[in-house]
């Protein structure tokens, strides 16, 4: 006897008991939730179908039959599915995809001769007419999801061999289901994340932790903020203090990129180049000997501290020219060769590139300490 065959015989022997027996009847939330989404849009399948081309009878008129015949016709499929897979020698399915075949079988049944003759089923005529009746059927309330949910969970218990998606545990007395329902995998849970209605058993807490949009997490960027996940992507390029920002003198060469965080900082330590750059714009004939003979008398004039108040193009080149107002004009010696100007910038990135290797080694402490203290 081969796997599926003993699935099977057991599944039947399950039928004979001895005494009284107490069943618990928790099966898969998410699955029983899924199933039942589909009632609906099979029910105004089959109604639809029926009546196109009846000029007697709309969709709405026979829903009540309908249903009756689809609950009908669904439960006894899934009560002879175990026997007809053993005469078919198919192995045991997913139950929703199990279900889903039962649901398109028992609506292409009901198609009447003007759909079964004509091109109707391609149409997109009858899709739109389906899916208007699906929302006439919710706004109204009709097969409410409790109903239908009532359904599914017998049909996944019928169709569900290995009972991967519901419990089959049986007790001698009522005590006994009780305690064990209070730790059933089964047992339904709702997520306790504010904002969140998601509905799932016991056993997959854990996987919808790891997805759930309103759960309060860690930022991505090792700040030390926690954020909703759903509002993750936006915080990070956003509000984030680690979110990577090009450096204020970047249009006037300075090419670092860093945490906006390290902006403040990272504008005190490099002042000195950023003065260089300035000065390029506004003495554009000056030799680089000039120029770094500029910055120091600048320097001088005010404290680099001071100087590095002004995190920007605009307010940095306001206080260099009333400095230089007060320092007098430069004295500008032509450059010779234009292979001095690229001296000069070879010697600007040269020094940025220590400074840089400098804050890369700050923000990896940095981020070294915030995975200790979230670890």
């Amino acid at each position: 006897m081969d796997l599926h065959a003993e699935l099977v015989a057991e599944k039947i022997g399950d039928g004979k008991e001895e005494g009284p027996s107490f069943k618990c009847d928790l099966s898969d939330t998410e699955i029983v939730h899924k199933i039942a989404q589909m009632f609906l849009p099979g029910l105004a399948t089959a109604c639809v179908d029926n009546t196109t081309g009846d000029i007697f009878n709309t969709p709405a008129s026979v829903a009540v039959d309908m249903r009756k015949e689809m609950v009908e016709y669904l439960t006894q499929r899934s009560e002879s599915f175990l026997a007809e897979s053993v005469i078919l020698e198919a192995g045991p399915d997913h139950p929703y995809d199990v279900v889903s075949d039962f649901v398109d079988d028992f609506a292409s049944s009901k198609r009447n001769l003007f759909g079964r003759v004509s091109e109707w089923v391609m149409s997109e005529k009858r899709e739109e007419k389906i899916d208007d009746f699906v929302q006439e059927m919710e706004i109204n309330g009709f097969w409410l999801l409790d109903g239908r949910e009532a359904v599914a969970r017998i049909l996944l218990k019928n169709v569900d061999f290995k009972n991967a998606f519901h419990c089959d545990r049986k007790f001698m007395s009522a005590e006994g289901l009780a305690e064990h329902v209070c730790r059933c995998s089964f047992r339904p849970m709702t997520c306790t994340n504010g904002g969140c209605n998601a509905r799932f058993c016991a056993s997959h807490l854990e996987r919808h932790g790891s997805v759930c949009p309103f759960k309060i997490i860690p930022c991505e960027q090792k700040c030390s903020d926690s954020i909703m996940r759903r509002e993750m992507d936006r915080h990070c390029i956003t509000v984030c203090p680690m979110k990577l920002v090009n450096c204020p003198f970047y249009a006037l060469g300075c090419q670092s990129t860093l945490p906006s965080c390290m902006i403040e900082q990272h504008c005190s330590d490099t002042v000195h180049f950023h003065l260089l750059y300035v000065l390029q714009v506004i003495h554009k004939e000056a030799s680089e000997e000039d120029l770094k003979r500029r910055v120091e008398q600048l320097e001088q004039a005010a404290s680099s501290s001071r100087l590095a108040e002004a995190r920007e193009v605009r307010s940095l080149t306001s206080k260099v020219k009333d400095l230089e107002a007060k320092l007098g004009p430069l004295e500008v010696h032509l450059k010779n060769k234009d292979s001095e100007e690229n001296v000069e910038i070879s010697n600007i990135s040269n020094a940025l590139d220590e400074t840089h290797i400098k804050f890369n080694k700050d923000i990896q402490e940095r981020m070294g300490a915030s995975n200790l203290v979230n670890a």
